[in-house]
């Protein structure tokens, strides 16, 4: 891992859905999350730190500074444990808050996901909590969308009892097309700071890039249908305390239905433009 980063960023993420469910609601059968006032679909900022987490997983492979915390299978608990075990100290020992900031800093140091997005560890053997320097806001989509419920068949039964039937029904649950849009903000002084910071890298960001361009393309499933990442725009400041308000600057990226579509089903189907100029210390990058 390198150095800590020293820019503030921005970025915009713009991905779609076709014949899928990007995030179901389990209150609601699992249909596709939505605004109830509005209409529009909503994709809950956890649903897309899991598909990073699984992106950064696939490509590191648990390697040396790359493990994820939060992980299927693996109890939250049993890592505070074997960070004990790195600093010293035994489970369940009464330990000093500097040994607590150590296990903390191991924390950071070990799991990509903890210095990337943080985490409250305190839970089990305390290892402190962590402020992390990428946040991301739901996503919500540029139009209302329509929740389409389709039944299935399966020409088999699951209980031996029922072997008569000929067939089982079942639902899936689809956006039949939908154009989301999500931001998020990077802090370069939660990722460098002496005490607090996690040590979140130029090399993490360099994943963390890829992972936004990349994750749904390893995530596809029959549930999910076709989804991928449509641009990706990057505002990089001048310094780590930034140079512009942020709401400024996502205000800059227009999306907007074309003219002559009534019901969009594709994404040609928008027109996406930056309007205006940076300010003075911010960069625009477009990396999709």
């Amino acid at each position: 891992m390198t150095t800590p980063i020293k820019n503030r960023y921005e970025f915009v993420l713009l991905y779609d859905v076709e014949n899928g469910n990007p995030n179901g609601d389990p209150d609601a059968g699992n249909m596709p999350r939505i605004d109830p006032e509005t209409g529009y679909g909503i994709v809950t900022d956890v649903c897309i730190k899991r598909k990073i987490r699984n992106y950064a997983e696939l490509v590191k492979d648990d390697s040396a500074g790359y493990r994820i915390y939060v992980k299927e299978g693996t109890p939250l608990n049993q890592n505070h444990v074997e960070a004990y075990v790195a600093i010293g100290a035994k489970s369940k020992d009464k330990v000093t808050a500097a040994q607590v900031n150590e296990a903390r800093q191991w924390m950071c140091a070990n799991f990509f996901d903890v210095r990337t997005f943080g985490a409250v560890m305190s839970t089990g053997d305390n290892c402190g909590q962590v402020r992390g320097p990428i946040q991301i806001n739901f996503s919500r989509s540029i139009d209302p969308i329509v929740q389409q419920e389709v039944t299935i068949t399966r020409q088999t039964v699951t209980k031996i009892e029922d072997d008569e039937k000929e067939r089982t029904m079942g639902r899936k649950h689809i956006v039949p097309y939908g154009l989301y849009r999500v931001e998020g903000y990077i802090s370069a002084k939660l990722a460098n700071d002496e005490t607090k910071g996690t040590g979140f890298s130029e090399d993490d960001l360099a994943l963390f890039w890829d992972a936004l361009v990349n994750m749904f393309e390893h995530d596809h499933s029959a549930a999910r249908g076709k989804m991928a990442a449509r641009r990706l725009f990057v505002f990089k400041h001048k310094d780590e305390l930034g140079n512009a308000p942020s709401h400024k600057l996502f205000d800059l990226v227009k999306v907007e239905k074309n003219e002559s579509v009534i019901i969009p089903r594709k994404f040609a189907d928008y027109s996406v433009k930056v309007e205006g100029s940076t300010p003075e210390g911010v960069e625009l990058i477009e990396k999709l």
